[in-house]
């Protein structure tokens, strides 16, 4: 872990052209450094400026003398700012060379760079968030939809936070229920008194498992639903990924072969992020580019959440549509019945056996059907939609992140533990044991209990300046 009493500065603005440029500091020594390189027309000095206060000025070399750019410097003063320290924020032009010019010259001085993650991490560390709101900030960066958006930002707001600890604090209340009976063993635990500890530890696992359930369908919000369009080459799965997009990302063409290799783009499907992707046709091939394409086809299918397998209704159905049939058993997938304003008098879905999986009927290049394929998505991915727009909408909890998940389900199993010695009248040391490592896991979401090697995980996925 970084030395806190380090001040720490990184460029916070991505790499680019842009009318603003944020070059940031955080740490004890962020006002001092910073007015070592900054010039005031009218002699202002940082160290001298009311907190949440902007000054315009200079950035100037104090070795060389000469002014690298023109800027307007923001001032914030522990410990009401994003770290609890002392923070200034150099706004410069948004080139990369007075950016850099600004960040090298503040290294000079003394600060030093920051590693990705530290500014929200040093948040956590001082005590502004605990460690899910931190996760929730790169949540909100990557954020692809506006729903996902919005979940990761009641995550920030404390949602997730809040029913972990009142979930933690009704285990604390059952480890002193428990453990007041291991101090004064003379007093023998009554079965009725037994029976609402065990009622309790059922209400807390019907509390957490409803969590838990939760995450199958957040973590498409979060992640996004991998998508991977399939089928014999040219039944229209191209001019699909058009239509899905309502933009011309792949090239379409009548010769067969065309897509070599897979492209993806994202789509927002009722707030859902559909990373989707247009894979090669799959079928028989000598040519190498179209066998390697095929492979990738193949390994796209084995990784997709989702399979939309395309066949064309303008023609009877082989045994190359059978064949990618087969490929896709076992996988969530829906059937794409192309080219349906055409169709032949010859097409016939019975020799083919679906096993009971969704046929959506579509012309890709008129659009017909697509929001019919859309819905047919959405259903697929969220279990119960009404359910899950009802926990969107209303102050509820989604988990997203697969490290809630784990946590909680350790949770759940040393309460089954628990419950199980209570009812074989063991010791009730073990099960205050089993509460505790419960009150623990839960913990981990929180951070009230962490470890570097946890930190470093969360905090290595963000970037430099976050």
């Amino acid at each position: 872990m970084n030395h806190l009493e380090d001040t720490i500065v990184a460029i916070s603005t991505p790499i680019g052209e842009g009318g603003i440029g944020i070059v940031r500091l955080s740490g004890k020594d962020a006002i001092p450094i910073a007015d070592k390189v900054f010039f005031s027309p009218k002699g202002k000095k940082l160290r001298d400026a009311k907190s949440h206060t902007i000054i315009y000025g200079f950035v100037i070399d104090p070795i060389e003398n000469n002014r690298i750019d023109e800027v307007i410097v923001t001032v914030m003063k522990a410990p009401k700012t994003y770290t609890r320290e002392d923070v200034v924020e150099i706004n410069c032009h948004g080139g990369m060379l007075p950016l850099h010019a600004t960040m090298r010259i503040l290294l000079r001085e003394g600060a030093r760079l920051a590693e990705p993650g530290e500014f929200t991490k040093r948040a956590f560390l001082n005590g502004r968030i605990d460690l899910s709101q931190a996760e929730a900030v790169i949540d909100i960066i990557r954020a692809k939809t506006e729903t996902a958006e919005r979940l990761a930002l009641k995550q920030l707001e404390g949602k997730l936070s809040s029913r972990i600890t009142d979930i933690r604090d009704k285990l604390v209340e059952l480890c002193m229920h428990i453990e007041a009976y291991i101090d004064f063993p003379e007093e023998e635990i009554e079965s009725l008194e037994k029976q609402d500890i065990i009622n309790s530890i059922d209400m807390i696992k019907g509390n957490l498992s409803n969590i838990i359930r939760s995450y199958d369908e957040g973590k498409f919000f979060r992640e996004g639903v991998s998508t991977a369009i399939v089928g014999k080459p040219n039944v229209g799965k191209s001019s699909l990924l058009n239509a899905l997009l309502q933009k011309d990302r792949a090239i379409v063409t009548e010769i067969p072969g065309t897509t070599r290799d897979i492209i993806e783009d994202y789509v927002n499907i009722k707030g859902l992020p559909l990373r989707i992707m247009d894979t090669a046709g799959i079928r028989e091939t000598h040519d190498l580019a179209e066998i390697e394409g095929v492979r990738r086809s193949l390994k796209a299918i084995d990784g997709a959440d989702i399979v939309l397998a395309v066949l064309d209704a303008s023609r009877q159905l082989d045994k190359a549509d059978k064949e990618v049939i087969d490929k896709v058993k076992g996988k969530k997938t829906i059937i794409v019945i192309n080219k349906s304003d055409i169709e032949s008098p010859t097409f016939d879905l019975e020799p083919l056996s679906f096993n009971l999986k969704p046929c959506v009927r579509v012309s890709a290049l008129k659009g017909d059907g697509i929001d019919d394929l859309k819905d047919a998505i959405y259903s697929m991915c969220i279990t119960s939609s009404k359910a899950a727009d009802a926990a969107i909408d209303a102050e509820d909890i989604i988990i997203t992140n697969i490290r809630h998940r784990q946590a909680i389900e350790k949770a759940l199993k040393s309460l089954y533990n628990a419950e199980d010695i209570l009812k074989r009248n063991e010791p009730l040391e073990i099960a205050a044991i089993f509460i505790r490592e419960s009150l623990d896991s839960l913990g981990e979401i929180v951070g009230v209990v962490t470890t570097e090697d946890i930190l470093n995980k969360i905090f290595n996925e963000f970037c430099i300046g976050k």
